[in-house]
């Protein structure tokens, strides 16, 4: 019976890219962060939406490090199928471009990025939900932030207290954030306003969960809701559909640590954050 349930599930995400909603490019007005050498700038995203005109709940949803539309190709793909799930239960979901409205490339191999997750994501993040609220077809009350990686860790840093929004405006509902790196969050005493998820690989050498872990236990006690769940022997990327590159516990001759697709919690990841988002 778990066999069959889990060939369903494979067989309706390889039906993603065919049935999923066409995509629209918007611009945001887009203020930079205070002291910020860049000045303001127009925020480029990418929109998808359900059938109908709403209002319907959102998910705002942050790239990456290797940007929207950079290499590897299947990080595209990977957000495309996303957005058709979401879009198909009833969300609204735009990723804003942080890395292609400034003109930059892929940012993973920086050792100073210049589009830093703690500072220009969260500009963004906070322009992106004044946008969406001034929408018809979004409800305003029920907007998520949901990132992968750095993208997930611009969410984190996004929902502490000291970020809450200053313009009156109705703060998110929630956050979801796969394998982000937990480190400086950690050690800035992290807490979070809002309900918040993180999934991770407990073979993830690139974002290591026991940091992520030892982040939201510190949590405990001064911060909303916030849950992890560690997936035993899935490794950075476990949501995608192509199998690991490496096994655990080894790195590739660039350094590179084991990534890739894991079944077990790519399948949980598929049913657990629209459950989430849907709170």
């Amino acid at each position: 019976m778990h066999c069959r349930r889990f060939a369903f599930a494979l067989a309706g995400a390889a039906l993603w890219a065919t049935a999923g909603a066409a995509a629209e490019t918007v611009d945001i007005p887009q203020v930079s962060p205070q002291g910020s050498p860049q000045g303001a700038l127009t925020l480029h995203a990418t929109l998808y939406r359900p059938q109908g005109p709403g209002p319907f709940p959102a998910v705002l949803a942050l790239h990456d490090c290797a940007g929207l539309d950079n290499p590897p190709a299947a990080n595209a793909e990977l957000y495309r199928e996303w957005s058709t799930l979401l879009t198909a239960k009833g969300f609204v979901v735009i990723f804003p471009d942080s890395f292609g409205s400034r003109g930059v490339g892929a940012q993973c191999r920086l050792r100073q990025p210049k589009v830093r997750a703690s500072r220009e994501r969260v500009a963004d993040v906070d322009a992106t939900r004044r946008w969406l609220q001034t929408q018809t077809f979004v409800r305003p009350d029920r907007i998520s932030l949901l990132g992968w990686a750095s993208g997930g860790t611009a969410a984190l840093w996004a929902v502490r207290p000291n970020a809450a929004p200053r313009d009156g405006g109705v703060d998110f509902r929630s956050v979801v954030a796969l394998y982000p790196g937990c480190g400086r969050l950690r050690q800035t005493a992290w807490s979070a306003r809002v309900p918040t998820l993180i999934l991770i690989g407990g073979a993830d050498e690139t974002a290591l969960a026991s940091t992520c872990e030892q982040m939201v236990s510190g949590a405990h006690g001064r911060s909303a809701r916030a849950e992890i769940v560690v997936y035993p022997g899935a490794g950075h990327e476990f949501d995608h559909t192509n199998a690991p590159s490496h096994s655990p516990g080894t790195t590739d001759p660039s350094g590179r640590a084991h990534r890739g697709g894991n079944p077990a919690a790519r399948t949980d990841a598929l049913r657990r954050i629209p459950l989430w988002l849907a709170r």
